[in-house]
């Protein structure tokens, strides 16, 4: 498994329930901040976003980042906080 963070700016349509459905469906997710996601998946950046994109317009934005090595975070819930630690310790980082 791999991590990856998700990040999107919805403009016009604002269409948030369709893009949570499809980010929650990996299973493994948490959401940290308020327009950023934490996915465990096996699948490439490539694939998440196209799997993403396909629920958004073609004025949104999107961005998938694999997160590898360090991380530090600040000001997250603790259950958040023990969430990253969990799957930094699982996943291939």
């Amino acid at each position: 498994m791999k991590l990856y963070q998700i990040t999107y700016d919805l403009r016009k349509k604002r269409d948030y329930q369709s893009l949570y459905e499809r980010i929650k469906a990996y299973g493994t997710w948490c959401r940290p901040l308020e327009s950023s996601w934490i996915i465990a998946t096996t699948q490439t950046a490539a694939q998440v976003r196209d799997n993403l994109k396909a629920v958004m317009d073609a004025d949104d934005g999107l961005l998938v980042t694999r997160l590898k090595g360090d991380a530090a975070w600040y000001g997250l819930a603790a259950e958040q906080a023990k969430w990253l630690q969990n799957q930094y310790q699982r996943c291939e980082v």
